[in-house]
This record gives structure tokens, C-alpha cells and sequence, in this order.
């Protein structure tokens, strides 16, 4: 069982506070946020609708943002917080950006890749080993999904 502190429920909330603005927006519901040395770095959402881009997943916009600030694709001493376990795609980008940690809250049975279908993440026949823990705030976080599913 992953113990997890306040600073992880702390960043969670943030990317609640994300997911909320995604299904304001009319997007599924996922929120995503980048921690580095103890602060926040970046937040982001689901733009897939507004954007029309298939790759427009929270975790793919924080990565992207989250190199665009330091500078660098390589995100090392960094924790991402999403609300939804990453699918095969963002994990994939997990393992590319160099992560530290990926936290998540609800568990994707039909499409999660740190843990419910797989776990890319942690596969050592990839490059890089970032450690996926999920459930964290799982209940609130699947709540909010299911909220923004039922309007769509």
C-alpha cells in the first residue's frame, strides 16, 4: 500500500482543481499537475475537445509544459499528480520525460497503464523506471470523472 503525505494530497487537489476546469470546458474530467523540489511547476487539463487533438491528455500538456519551463524534455527530480491512472500513451511519455514518480488517484480498469492493464512505467525493457503509485484521493477523483461523464 503507497503511503502517501500531505504534499501529495496537496498536489492532488491542484489537479482536481484541473480536472474540475476540464469538464467546465466540456472535457473529460482529468486534471494533471508537475511538482519539482517541493513546489508546484506546472498544471494542466484535458484539451482533446477544444483543441482537437488526440494527444491533448492533462499529462501530455504538463509534460509539455513542464519541459518548456525548465528548459529541458529530461524532467528528473519531478512528480507527476494526475487524477486518472495514464493510458498507454502518456505513460509512454512518462518514461521518455525522465520522471521521478507518477502519483495518480482513480484506477482505469479499461485503459490504465500504471498498474490496472499493465505497467509501462515500470516495464525494464524500456529505458527509464518511473515508480506509478495509484489511488491516492481514488474515490474523490472518480466521483469528479464520473460527474463530467454523465453531461457529456
Amino acid at each position: 500500500m503507497p503511503m502517501f503525505t500531505e504534499f501529495d494530497r496537496a498536489m492532488m487537489r491542484l489537479a482536481m482543481n484541473e480536472a474540475e476546469r476540464a469538464r467546465e470546458a466540456g472535457e473529460i474530467p482529468v486534471g494533471a499537475v508537475i511538482a519539482r523540489n517541493g513546489a508546484l511547476l506546472c498544471a494542466a487539463r484535458n484539451t482533446r475537445e477544444t483543441a482537437n487533438d488526440p494527444a491533448g491528455h492533462a499529462e501530455m500538456n504538463a509534460l509539455r509544459e513542464a519541459a518548456r519551463l525548465t528548459g529541458s524534455w529530461r524532467l528528473g527530480g519531478c512528480t507527476l499528480y494526475v487524477t486518472l491512472e495514464p493510458c498507454c500513451m502518456c505513460a509512454g511519455a512518462i518514461v521518455q520525460a525522465r520522471l521521478d514518480r507518477v502519483v495518480f488517484g482513480a484506477y482505469d480498469e479499461q485503459a490504465g497503464c500504471c498498474g490496472s492493464l499493465y505497467r509501462i512505467t515500470e516495464d525494464p525493457a524500456f529505458n527509464g523506471f518511473v515508480p506509478a503509485e495509484g489511488g491516492l484521493m481514488a474515490e474523490e477523483c472518480a466521483a469528479l470523472l464520473k460527474s463530467g461523464l454523465s453531461r457529456a
